[in-house]
């Protein structure tokens, strides 16, 4: 249901076409239907609501069609004391409720923009660490929102998966510096303490409600499952690991593999690809192999980072 509202949230046309249906709705109920005493006043009282919602960014939309609400409602509902200064007063009443609708939507895509800031700023403090991973996780969060595109996840999927992609290597936080930053190969406990960085990441951001809820937490907990199983920190195999956590798996590969890092210079694209393709199915979810492959092959350009 949440996720249904979200993406309500992201097409105000929903509402502006449910602010038509229940208009014409209300206008034909009680001018054909209700014939006696009972009206149905509360229908326009909806519409106007659905209406600010809708068109909560068109100021002047909001006014012009708030008056047709107000002029339906006297014509349909006609009384004995339907006078102009009746209308007036209703046209002011509507006004109210639906300018408090569009600012209750305004603040609520305000909200949802500074939690994206929030987000992104988490990643930056995080990449800021090392100057070779720096912009690390907006490059994983771009090549994961590509591929969920191709793969023609809805818009609200895709959020999810940049907020996750940002946000998937924030257990690092918590790593040593000089592991993170060492130059040379690490030993075997210094792997293993590498190696939790996504369990220190989702008991941090775990309290989270939002998170909890769509699938960001599962990104930054599994994005280091393997399909054939052998991964970490959870040993899931296949289908069973988390889809977002599977696309975010392939991108951060791809990121890792092309950048530069302290230990190593970047690796060819070729090459990076070819050994992508050569893990389909064994270290990948092969659907998502091929999906990402074929970015290129449509010659998108998506090697241009920060």
């Amino acid at each position: 249901m949440d996720q249904l509202f979200t993406r309500w949230l992201d097409k105000p046309i929903y509402f502006r076409i449910a602010f038509v249906v229940i208009l014409l709705f209300s206008s034909i109920i009680n001018q054909f239907i209700l014939n006696g005493d009972g009206k149905l006043y509360t229908l326009y009282i909806l519409s106007v609501i659905l209406l600010g919602i809708g068109f909560y960014n068109k100021p002047l939309w909001l006014i012009v069609l708030t008056i047709l609400v107000v002029t339906c409602r006297y014509i349909f509902i006609p009384d004995s004391h339907s006078r102009i200064s009746i209308y007036l007063i209703h046209v002011f009443t509507y006004l109210f409720i639906t300018f408090i609708s569009a600012g209750l939507m305004k603040y609520i895509q305000k909200v949802r923009e500074h939690h994206l800031e929030l987000t992104t700023t988490l990643a930056n403090a995080l990449d800021s660490r090392d100057p070779y991973t720096r912009h690390h996780s907006e490059n994983v969060a771009k090549y994961s929102v590509l591929i969920a595109q191709k793969m023609n996840l809805p818009k609200d999927y895709c959020d999810i998966i940049r907020k996750g992609a940002l946000l998937h290597d924030i257990g690092k936080i918590g790593i040593p510096e000089h592991i993170l930053t060492k130059n040379g190969k690490l030993t075997d406990e210094e792997y293993h303490i590498i190696k939790s960085h996504p369990v220190i990441g989702h008991k941090m951001i775990q309290h989270i409600a939002t998170f909890h809820k769509n699938g960001v937490l599962d990104i930054v907990l599994y994005h280091h499952e393997r399909f054939d199983g052998k991964g970490y920190p959870k040993g899931l195999k296949g289908t069973d690991i988390p889809l977002f956590a599977r696309i975010v798996a392939v991108a951060d590969t791809f990121d890792a593999m092309t950048s530069k890092r302290v230990y190593r210079n970047e690796l060819d694209l070729n090459y990076t690809l070819n050994e992508i393709r050569k893990n389909k199915g064994t270290q990948f979810d092969p659907e998502i192999v091929d999906v990402f492959l074929s970015l290129f092959e449509d010659n998108q350009t998506i090697l241009e980072r920060k």
